[in-house]
């Protein structure tokens, strides 16, 4: 399930903002807009925190929904946030480093053709 990417797809329509707006914003197709909202493993550190200015929320709130709390919660909560935080972007850039392998192979292959 894509959690984040749903956040995001919701941040967006409430704000009235279309995904070639966001692409745009972004530096990317529209298309590969749409597969960041589908496929959260594509999101990075980057495209994650201009994100989080496009739609002015916290960064956080993408992962955990929580817009705002009171100062207790927010200190019982972030460190367990941060850890979530930190699994999410790891698991996100070794799926990428993953991607960026394959290619490498792949365009090695059509070299030595």
């Amino acid at each position: 399930m894509n959690v984040i990417g749903q956040r995001i797809k919701k941040l967006r329509e409430e704000k009235g903002i279309t995904q070639e707006a966001m692409a745009t914003q972004l530096d990317v197709t529209q298309s590969n807009y749409g597969r960041l909202e589908k496929d959260d493993r594509r999101l990075n550190v980057v495209k994650l925190l201009k994100i989080a200015r496009i739609l002015d929320v916290n960064l956080m709130y993408l992962f955990n929904g929580i817009a705002e709390t009171s100062a207790q919660t927010a200190e019982m909560s972030i460190n367990q946030t941060n850890k979530e935080v930190y699994d999410i972007l790891v698991e996100s850039l070794r799926s990428e480093i993953q991607h960026l392998k394959e290619e490498v192979n792949f365009l090695r292959v059509i070299v030595r053709s």
